[in-house]
């Protein structure tokens, strides 16, 4: 089954300059174990949280750190991303190995780790603004909706 990346740049508003970033970043280790998008989800998963970290000091700019921890923690994990991945329908996108050939439901943990590798092909190819616009636009409303989900006895309110 051919994957149409044209299509999918479209429905992410994003057309990058080199396609074999894209293709890289949706590539799993088990559909090429040389070439896939580990090292670039290593990458998309620090931009994700230094974007998110900046984005909560603006908004927070009072909070003590025990809780912006707690928000951040909340944003930046495989079920934010996993959410996110699902609003794009980026599990169609992503290549895994299947020796039927057959199209076959994707782990949500290579899903969510599709996410960040994703953010970090946005990065590495269209550079740290694009990233951080993608990033904001998509989590957008989790970050209006960041809640503590904890307070332990380290967290002083």
């Amino acid at each position: 089954m051919k994957i149409n990346y044209t299509n999918f740049q479209k429905k992410i508003n994003i057309r990058f300059k080199d396609k074999k970033i894209l293709i890289k970043s949706l590539t799993h280790k088990s559909y090429d174990k040389n070439n896939n998008n580990e090292k670039i989800e290593f990458l998309g998963d620090r931009v994700l949280g230094l974007v998110i970290a900046k984005k909560l000091l603006e908004l927070y700019p009072d909070e003590k750190e025990g809780v912006l921890d707690k928000k951040f923690a909340s944003l930046v994990n495989k079920k934010s991303c996993l959410e996110i991945a699902k609003k794009i329908n980026l599990d169609k996108y992503i290549r895994t190995f299947n020796s039927k050939n057959k199209k076959v439901k994707i782990e949500d943990k290579i899903i969510a780790d599709g996410c960040e590798a994703l953010i970090g092909a946005i990065y590495l190819d269209k550079g740290f603004v694009a990233a951080e616009n993608f990033i904001l636009t998509l989590w957008k409303e989790n970050i209006k909706n960041s809640i503590i989900t904890q307070i332990d006895a380290k967290t002083k309110l």
